[in-house]
């Protein structure tokens, strides 16, 4: 039951582009030409995920549970499935970085089944990420279907948590600096951490 509430979750996540919440003037904000100028956004992000900024124990207890170890020049990603449609207070995922006990957030990261029509935040990037099997411990395999699913990880022979589809990918580097830009995948400041 509990795969089926993560997928669902998930699902509700990827599925909606809805509205933004911009907390500094209280109101809502549908995406697109009457969204929030970038700066307030970010602005509402920072203090919305600021109780996470070293406190990974804290996004932990308020939902947000390990989805991939370590990706190379990203980082570790951590999902509430609980978190559904596009809030720029609320994200869907917190991409941490680990330096031997210490861990830090580095990004911001939301999910779509496919690009939206319009960019959610002013002048948004997109990535991306293929369909995939995860695994309790963060581990996860690239599968089309999740009939072709393992039900232990290969890699470590922990317990199936969840797939997804093909997924298009929105990272937002707030919390570490990105000379490659705010919008991009990958940070090459984030190679130190690799083996962290």
């Amino acid at each position: 039951m509990r795969k089926l509430v993560l997928v669902l979750a998930l699902a509700a996540a990827v599925g909606a582009t809805g509205a933004v919440s911009t907390a500094a003037t209280g109101r809502q904000a549908h995406t697109g030409a009457t969204a929030a100028p970038l700066s307030q956004s970010l602005a509402a992000a920072r203090l919305a995920t600021a109780k996470y900024a070293t406190d990974l124990n804290r996004a932990k207890a308020d939902g947000y549970g390990i989805i991939t170890q370590m990706i190379p020049d990203m980082g570790w990603h951590y999902m509430n499935p609980k978190i559904a449609g596009f809030d720029v207070t609320k994200p869907a995922i917190l991409v941490y970085l680990k330096h031997g006990k210490t861990w830090q957030l580095g990004a911001l990261e939301w999910v779509f089944t496919q690009k939206p029509k319009t960019p959610p935040l002013p002048g948004a990037k997109y990535g991306g990420f293929g369909a995939a099997c995860h695994y309790k411990d963060g581990t996860f395999v690239p599968e089309a279907a999740q009939a072709n699913c393992p039900a232990t990880s290969p890699q470590s022979g922990a317990a199936f948590n969840f797939w997804h589809p093909n997924l298009v990918t929105m990272h937002v580097w707030l919390w570490y600096p990105n000379p490659s830009g705010i919008y991009s995948g990958t940070n090459p400041l984030v190679t130190p951490f690799n083996k962290g």
